[in-house]
């Protein structure tokens, strides 16, 4: 008897039904109660002005307690050696898969830290070079540049039993491709000793010119003056053989100076501890000056910049060292390991193979695996992130991505858009936080905050699709489709600045005379030699003022007051208005609050669960003394103006019994470069990417420059912004500065008076001039690819 077939559909499993991330009531930072349903295995993206919330809502949230959630599977053991992670201020998420965050932090910038260490490659080629190798030198870590050859030997006690002990010789070997010159970094330093003192002074005249050690009562001075090695009395030009190693390069001793014991050191190893081991750009700007006068970093004579010992670089593969194939573009060091052809390590070649396969995919292939990783960029470092993730197997994963557009010319936006696309038809989420029209575009879902930054943002103003998010009437809606003109009448220059011969990296002898007194637009491809031309040429002086990309610095306690100065002329006028120190006005001085030392916040540690805090309770989160507090300036406390925004406090130091003209002045450049919503005190740690790119920028508008070099200025900048920027940018020029601009961004082209575009493509086929001339000519033109995006994006 034949069985009858069931034609009816089945039943939906009850599984199918978790296909939304669920988020309600978040409150961190400035989200005001969020919630949001976003669809799994779709691409959303998340849009708003800069500072509306999106990284709140992203990363801080969603991101966040997914990474808790994970590290709470792991036992107690375990998770005391993690990072502890607090849950997010929100009320209900639901529905959370594995998170994997590809965010834009720039890679350390540790001389040792390269493109190849940070991806695995240069692992997998060491090991590839320990088996192929000829002459075979030793293991992998032979062909390692972070690591020492050691030799040792000696007794060691070995105990068999209660009564059983006995001294046994050993002897102990590793082999290290470490050059023992340059300590694996590839440049050796070297300091002008003139430049740190006057030898024709004695110590007692002050010959030290070293920043802070002018005065004959700092200890630092007395510890050589009264170390008895040398005569405090005598010129240091008359100083004999001995006197001068014991002054330069002695070794650190006990010494007895007014009664205390203090250590002498020799002033060469003393200077590289108290400067050469400290991040530069967390100097005061006197000290900076002070390093990059006296500090001179030369190629490595001995390993000639490579980092490795001459027994690494003599061991070859068809007559290539690991050396040689580190500097190769990575594109064509694929095609040299695609022909390499030996079984015995093939899982190997292969894995190697894709790895390398995958940094040309997503546009990186220009770089070499000897780049040190702290000179990428925000955008480069991003997509050397997104490598170990584009040949994954997982799928239903949540990839969160910040700006992956950043850093990318309008021609590599589409390969960008292609990649992420790929992560979604997998199976998996995809969140992205981004300004781009041209990414926007490709979103399944569009999340919109706003209306505002700040305090006036941190709602959902829109949800739905791009076409809803065009004809809504949101901040983001309206700028949606904002096209800029070009230019009909541009600046002339006021003069030129000539470069000659620029060989930087892949340039190719450019000769160029970049316009002054005019808006610059230096454009070209990712890789094609913008950076190299602009920050590798121009020459650094008291009248170049260099805004670049690296991050700012400062924790928790600092914030927009302490970073740009403001908080000096602040507290000196609260001085001068009470009639008491300037330092009781400070959190991190004698005005904080003794409870919680100026944090406004307790913090307590519950070891390998996440810690909590919880606002002080004597100052109530105000962070200084209650005395400190009864002291006003024109009716108002310190913590009263700390809570004010650039805006309100602009208005208050403007004019009236608190007018201070230098904190007034602080205040005006905060807010030509739209952070005037920012609070005075928030905390730098809860700003976002653009916001701390702008903060950087108005600091850097107080030094007296007369040529202003900016890296990628329209960094996390929404459509709205970036009208307001070429605005300040005008204002710049008009003001008798030069303005000159590494940009991608086409509505900086189309506003520039001048254009100078590199390519015609990355890398070794990269490095030269391909236009020179206005924007108006490079449409016409349409020669290049600069030339051929511009043209779309202006329109007929």
């Amino acid at each position: 008897m034949a069985t009858r077939k069931n034609t009816r559909s089945p039943a939906p499993h009850v599984s199918d039904s978790h296909d939304l991330i669920r988020v309600h009531g978040a409150r961190v930072n400035n989200l005001k109660d969020v919630s949001v349903e976003i669809p799994k295995r779709r691409l959303t993206v998340f849009t708003g002005v800069s500072g509306s919330g999106k990284s709140s809502l992203v990363f801080s949230t969603i991101a966040a307690e997914s990474q808790r959630m994970i590290n709470e599977t792991y036992s107690t053991f375990v998770q005391g050696f993690m990072p502890t992670l607090a849950r997010p201020d929100v009320d209900v998420l639901d529905g959370l898969t594995t998170a994997i965050t590809v965010d834009q932090q720039r890679m350390g910038a540790d001389p040792r830290s390269t493109v190849g260490t940070a991806t695995d490659a240069n692992a997998m080629l060491r090991i590839l070079f320990s088996r192929l190798g000829k002459p075979h030198i030793g293991p992998p870590s032979a062909y390692s540049f972070n690591t020492a050859s050691v030799r040792a030997s000696g007794g060691i006690t070995v105990e068999r039993g209660a009564d059983r002990t006995r001294t046994v010789k050993a002897t102990f070997n590793r082999t290290g491709g470490m050059c023992t010159r340059c300590e694996g970094r590839g440049s050796v330093s070297d300091i002008d000793l003139t430049q740190l003192y006057d030898d024709s002074k004695s110590l007692a005249e002050g010959a030290f010119t070293i920043p802070g050690w002018k005065s004959d009562s700092q200890w630092t001075v007395q510890v050589y003056a009264q170390s008895g090695f040398v005569d405090p009395d005598k010129p240091i030009r008359k100083y004999t053989k001995k006197e001068l190693q014991a002054f330069l390069y002695g070794e650190p001793v006990k010494v007895k100076v007014n009664g205390v014991n203090l250590t002498y050191e020799g002033l060469i190893p003393k200077i590289q501890k108290s400067f050469l081991s400290k991040d530069k750009e967390a100097m005061q700007p006197h000290i900076r000056a002070f390093v990059e006068r006296a500090v001179t970093f030369t190629t490595c004579p001995e390993c000639e910049g490579t980092r490795l010992s001459e027994g690494a670089r003599s061991s070859r593969i068809e007559r290539l060292s690991i050396a040689d194939a580190c500097a190769m573009e990575i594109r064509n060091l694929a095609e040299w390991v695609r022909g390499l052809d030996e079984p015995s390590v093939a899982p190997l070649l292969a894995a190697l193979q894709r790895t390398l396969d995958s940094f040309t995919e997503i546009g990186l292939g220009y770089l070499s695996l000897d780049r040190p990783a702290g000179t990428l960029s925000g955008g480069e470092a991003q997509r050397v992130k997104m490598i170990r993730h584009l040949g994954s197997s997982l799928t239903d994963v949540t990839y969160v991505f910040d700006e992956p557009t950043i850093g990318l010319h309008p021609h590599d936006i589409q390969r960008m858009n292609d990649l992420l696309l790929r992560l979604r038809d997998k199976g998996n989420t995809v969140l992205v936080v981004e300004h781009k029209p041209e990414t926007i575009v490709i979103a399944d879902h569009v999340v919109d905050l706003g209306p505002g930054a700040g305090s006036a943002g941190g709602t959902v103003c829109f949800e739905g699709t791009v076409d809803g998010l065009r004809a809504g009437d949101t901040v983001t809606g309206r700028h949606f489709d904002d096209r800029a003109a070009v230019k009909e009448s541009v600046r002339r220059p006021t003069g030129a600045l000539e470069i000659r011969g620029a060989s930087a990296h892949n340039l190719r002898d450019v000769d160029v005379d970049i316009p002054l007194g005019v808006l610059t637009v230096v454009t070209g491809v990712a890789g094609s030699g913008k950076s190299s031309l602009v920050h590798g040429s121009i020459p650094s002086g008291e009248n170049v003022v260099s805004v670049d990309q690296s991050p700012i610095k400062g924790s928790r306690r600092s914030n927009p007051a302490t970073y740009t100065g403001l908080l000096d002329p602040i507290r000196k006028a609260f001085a001068k208005a009470n009639g008491v120190k300037p330092a009781l006005f400070s959190a991190n001085s004698e005005g904080a609050c003794p409870a919680c030392n100026g944090a406004g916040v307790i913090y307590t540690d519950l070891g390998m669960m996440a810690g909590v805090s919880t606002t002080c309770e004597d100052c109530e989160g105000k962070r200084f003394d209650a005395s400190v507090l009864e002291y006003h300036l024109a009716g108002r406390d310190i913590s009263e103006v700390l809570a004010m925004s650039v805006a309100e406090a602009g208005e208050f130091f403007g004019a009236g019994e608190a007018a201070t003209p230098a904190a007034h002045r602080v205040l005006g450049r905060l807010a030509d470069v739209g952070l005037g919503y920012l609070s005075l005190g928030q905390p730098l740690t809860t700003l976002s990417g653009g916001e701390r790119q702008r903060l950087k920028l108005a600091t850097h508008m107080a030094e007296k420059g007369g040529v202003y070099v900016l890296d990628e200025p329209t960094a996390g900048l929404h459509l709205a912004d970036v009208q307001q920027l070429l605005g300040l940018l005008d204002r710049l020029v008009d003001s008798g500065k030069s303005v000159i601009v590494v940009e991608h961004h086409q509505a900086v082209m189309a506003h520039a008076d001048w254009i100078i575009d590199l390519g015609p493509g990355a890398g070794h086929d990269g490095g030269r001039i391909v236009f020179q001339g206005t924007p108006a000519d490079l449409v016409a033109d349409r020669s290049t690819l600069t030339g051929e995006h511009l043209a779309a994006y202006v329109g007929p």
